[in-house]
């Protein structure tokens, strides 16, 4: 084969997307003479794509220096831009930051009127939203934006739409940010872009639907990534950030068997090489999975191999701990977490964790705060799932203070939010709660109808800690008042609710020193030695 026949079977393999096959016949007709810079690009490119990583940095550095021989300094930038950009997203920032300060001393030299000029500022705002400044990075991304416009740079117009969207995602602005990612996705799935912004766009807006719980739309772009991702067989990055975003929907529409065996494809696939970025979020799904079908040990593996991936597993591993009764490990690490996650989109899932956990830990007030920041960014979002989210715990929190109808109201909402975009097992845990309050009402028919609801989803599913804890609340209520009397029960209550000895006894009108007896007895009938492990067992078993 001769070296033009080479080449030209490349070019062709580059057009139909087979990247190792590109990437094969370019080498060899490299290798034989060099490539000029445009098909050397190409070489780059279906080198990242077909997972030679090193390889494509070093034709990218290559491709610079050639550029730059050429007296050609504004491709050479831009040349030097896409490496960069290509290395930030793996994590390797100054290795960015030395290749952005080469391409900004080219635009120096050469002029800045260019489209090129945009690219780096769509890096420098990336940078800006790494070092926590969301909302100087948006304003970044639209100057981007309005070059690309300019110099008509669909890429870069498209790179800033993104880039802002997710920015404003992160600031809480959900939907002037979700509009703007997806009309950049609408220009991806039309095949406007090259095969490496499309991946990046891909992942970006999926990415920022999940951070904002948009059960949907993750839905109907995981689809569309997977569609993307099986026409080219041998791609190999944004594969593995595919199987983990598939691996969320599944989780989220209640097949959790087949989650769980695409999230065990995607840990061996993103392994190799180690320290894919990925890995620890398709570990964390792998926890989830775990945790929720009352695998203890295998979800603490699972976490543990997220954490050392980069990436908190919170609130994972503190719902783990509260459902092993390690209610203040739960309560310390999601405090932690939350003094580390100040944007506030990003924040939910560890509020409602808290929340609970608060409960459990017998300090409702704490959990009203929770729940109360909970309610707040609901109510900017306007997304389904987080006002379920908020209407569960706020349904909670009512059921501990008494509140029964006011509980029945709330929890009544969480479950039709959970029950329009299709997430079962939320949906589950919400009527419980509605049964509970329908129970505490007087009205055992509905809740009978209720928690028999819950319990075949919980069945389903393969739930077993749900599937548990619904059979101790309801199986001839055995658990329910642990041989109490309602004088205990009364004075249970209150002190699940963190009143002291003498605020129980002024409510109930008894000494402190009838009260102290009282918790004392109630300790020896439950078998527990403090009043936090009190406060577990009364939300364990429905009496509160």
């Amino acid at each position: 084969m001769t070296t033009t026949e080479a080449r030209e079977r490349g070019r062709a393999a580059f057009e139909t997307r087979a990247w190792e096959l590109a990437y094969a016949q370019l080498t060899a007709a490299d290798a034989a003479a060099s490539l000029p810079t445009a098909d050397l690009e190409l070489l780059a490119v279906s080198a990242y794509l077909a997972g030679h990583d090193d390889e494509s940095a070093a034709l990218q550095e290559r491709g610079y220096l050639e550029l730059v021989r050429e007296g050609r300094p504004h491709a050479a930038a831009r040349c030097a831009f896409w490496l960069a950009f290509v290395l930030l997203n793996q994590g390797e920032f100054a290795r960015a930051g030395g290749w952005l300060a080469r391409a900004d001393r080219l635009l120096d030299e050469a002029g800045r009127d260019c489209a090129e000029s945009g690219y780096l500022l769509v890096a420098r705002a990336r940078q800006m939203v790494s070092g926590g400044d969301p909302a100087v990075a948006a304003e970044m991304f639209a100057e981007a934006v309005a070059v690309g416009r300019r110099h008509d740079d669909a890429d870069l117009v498209i790179l800033g739409r993104m880039g802002r969207g997710r920015a404003l995602v992160g600031l809480g602005k959900v939907t002037e940010g979700v509009a703007l990612l997806d009309e950049a996705m609408i220009d991806v799935t039309a095949g406007a872009t090259g095969p490496l912004l499309t991946g990046i766009v891909y992942c970006t807006v999926i990415d920022a639907c999940q951070a904002t719980f948009d059960v949907r739309r993750a839905r109907e772009w995981t689809t569309a990534l997977t569609r993307w991702c099986d026409a080219q067989p041998d791609l190999v990055p944004f594969r593995g950030e595919c199987q983990v975003h598939r691996v969320h929907v599944l989780r989220e529409q209640g097949a959790w068997s087949d989650a769980l065996a695409e999230a065990g494809r995607a840990c061996r696939r993103l392994s190799d090489p180690p320290g894919q970025p990925a890995a620890a979020g398709a570990h964390y799904e792998q926890g989830e999975l775990h945790r929720l079908r009352g695998e203890a040990a295998a979800a603490e593996d699972a976490y543990r191999l997220a954490g050392l991936g980069g990436l908190d597993p919170q609130p994972g591993m503190a719902l783990l701990r509260l459902g092993q009764g390690q209610v203040a490990a739960a309560v310390a690490g999601l405090r932690r977490a939350l003094d580390e996650t100040p944007s506030p989109i990003e924040r939910p899932a560890l509020l409602a964790a808290l929340a609970e956990a608060l409960l459990a830990a017998g300090d409702p007030d704490g959990a009203e705060a929770a729940a109360a920041e909970l309610a707040e960014i609901a109510g900017a979002a306007m997304v389904p799932v987080l006002t379920a989210m908020s209407a569960y715990t706020t349904a909670s929190l009512r059921l501990s203070r008494g509140d029964a109808a006011g509980a029945l109201t709330a929890a009544r909402k969480s479950w039709a939010g959970f029950h329009e975009v299709e997430t079962p097992y939320e949906a589950a845990r919400a009527r419980v709660l509605v049964g509970l309050a329908c129970r505490e009402l007087g009205d055992t028919d509905a809740a009978g109808l209720e928690f028999d609801a819950a319990r075949r989803t919980f069945r389903r599913l393969s739930a077993g800690p749900d599937a548990d804890r619904l059979r101790r609340l309801t199986d001839g209520h055995p658990a329910r008042d642990g041989g109490l009397t309602p004088r205990e029960l009364e004075v249970l209550r209150l002190v699940a609710a963190g009143r002291s000895n003498r605020a129980v006894a002024d409510e109930l009108v008894l000494s402190e020193k009838t009260v102290a007896r009282h918790v004392s007895n109630i300790f020896a009938k439950i078998g527990v030695s403090s009043r936090a492990a009190a406060t577990a067992y009364a939300y364990e078993n429905g009496l509160v």
